[in-house]
Parts: structure tokens; sequence; C-alpha cells
């Protein structure tokens, strides 16, 4: 009898095992920051300057320089860190870096998730989001997808936002996140061919239904990834900006792009609920 049951138990959790690996989504790409120095060059490039000649201020009136210096941008502790800082950058008062996988990875669908600590301050604009693969900075972008962003003089408030047909159209949600430069917290979309969903910690907060005409839909396309601590700009520094914060950093502890959740078992996987 003793046997009969130690065997029926083994059935149970072969079974169990194999449903959990049946549900578990595939992880096509990822960066865990579990090595030092700067960010791997296989996987992260950097854009540089203030943006011009093309588009100046980053086409937003932003204030910072990017660079890639170990003050701006570095790993530390496992984690990956930029940091704004109130540093003099040939006619920036600002220095900062941003990322992104533009020529190493780009996706079209997937559930993207980055698990960060925002800045805090007058100011500050972090931003983890996607522009088109094919995107050159000569025109507005065909499709932005911003995973999150959050302005320094709306402290807690974390926005996910979509934009299409140039900057006419938009569709958004946004989610109160108090402890949101204290804490680590999950930023997650899932990415299918007919919506997108957005998520923090697991928690669902906006849906954006796809039901733009097939054959210019612009998220029916490849994109790639970009994170970034902007200072100032239109949105950023519409409160002005507190000199007295800097610096300020954006940690991330990981960068995560699996295959998209399409059934409710992969979402059970991942969100555990």
């Amino acid at each position: 009898m003793l046997l009969f049951l130690h065997f029926i138990f083994f059935i149970l959790l072969h079974i169990m095992t194999g449903t959990e690996h049946a549900a578990a989504p595939r992880l096509l790409w990822s960066d865990e920051f579990d090595y030092r120095g700067a960010p791997d060059k296989r996987r992260w490039t950097n854009d540089l300057g203030d943006g011009c000649p093309k588009v100046c201020g980053w086409g937003n009136g932003e204030l910072q320089y990017y660079t890639k210096s170990i003050q701006n941008v570095r790993l530390k502790d496992h984690k990956l860190i930029i940091e704004a800082r109130q540093q003099q950058r040939k006619n920036s008062r600002f220095t900062s870096a941003r990322l992104k996988t533009q020529g190493l990875a780009a996706w079209q669908f997937g559930y993207i998730e980055v698990r960060a600590k925002l800045p805090a301050g007058r100011g500050t604009w972090p931003a983890i989001w996607m522009l088109p693969e094919n995107f050159n900075h000569d025109s507005l972008p065909d499709g932005e997808i911003d995973i999150m962003e959050h302005v320094g003089h709306d402290p807690g408030v974390v926005h996910g936002t979509l934009h299409y047909a140039g900057e006419n159209l938009q569709s958004g949600g946004s989610i109160h996140v108090p402890d949101f430069d204290t804490s680590f917290h999950r930023y997650g979309i899932n990415w299918t061919a007919d919506k997108i969903e957005y998520y923090l910690d697991g928690e669902l907060y906006h849906v954006f239904e796809n039901n733009i005409q097939a054959g210019t839909n612009p998220f029916h396309q490849r994109y790639y990834l970009l994170l970034n601590v902007a200072v100032g700009g239109g949105w950023g520094g519409r409160e002005g900006i507190d000199p007295a914060v800097w610096p300020q950093r954006l940690e991330i502890d990981y960068v995560r792009v699996y295959e998209p959740l399409v059934t409710a078992a992969q979402k059970q996987y991942m969100f555990g609920k």
C-alpha cells in the first residue's frame, strides 16, 4: 500500500510539474545585470548628446546631455544605475544617460517587464519605453509604447501610454505608486496582435484594444527598448526644476522579454493570481 501511495504521489508531482512548465512563457531576451562595470555592449547601446542637430532637446525641450560616463550609467550591486546630475556639459546644465537596444534586439509582440525604483523631485522624468525598429529621428515615430513614465512634479502617479498617428492619437492609463522612489516595482506590458495590457506588479490597470486597420497598424511591427532619465522638458519641467534634489537615480533590477501571455495559465504563472 505504501509503495502504491508513493507511486501516486510521483505521478501527481510529474503532472503538476509538467503543467507548470507548459504554462511558463518562453523567455526571449533579458538582462539581469549580474555583472560589473558598464552595461553589456551585446545588449545595449547609448544615445549621446542633446539631440542636436536633428531634434534639439530630444523633441521635448529636455535639458539633459546624455553621456556614457560612469557617473551617469553603471552597474552596482546587480542593478543598472542611470543617474541624472546637475553638471554642465556643453550647453546643457544636466547630464544623464539613455540606453537602448536599437540595432541589437527588437520584438513584435511579447510580455515586457522591468523591475525598477524611480527617481524623485521636480524636474525628473524617467521612462521605460519602446520605438519602432526603423525609427531614425528624421520625423515623428510611427508609434510609441511608453511602458512607464513618471514626472517629479506629480509624485507617485505612474503613466502607461501609447502614441500613434504621429502625436495626434494616444491611449493611456495611470496608477498610484506611493513608494515609487523607495521600493522596486514591476512595470510591464502584455503586447499581442489585438491589444496591449499595462501591468504594475501583476495588476492590470489599462487595456488598449488595437482595432487599427491591418497594414497600417503601428503596433504590428518590431520595436526596440529604451531606458532613460530626462530632466525638465515640456512635461517633466512643467512645474520647474528643483535645484536641491540632484543627483537622482533610476535603478533597474532586471529587464525581461517573454513571448506574449495568451492563456490564463500563463498569466497565473507570471502573476500568481
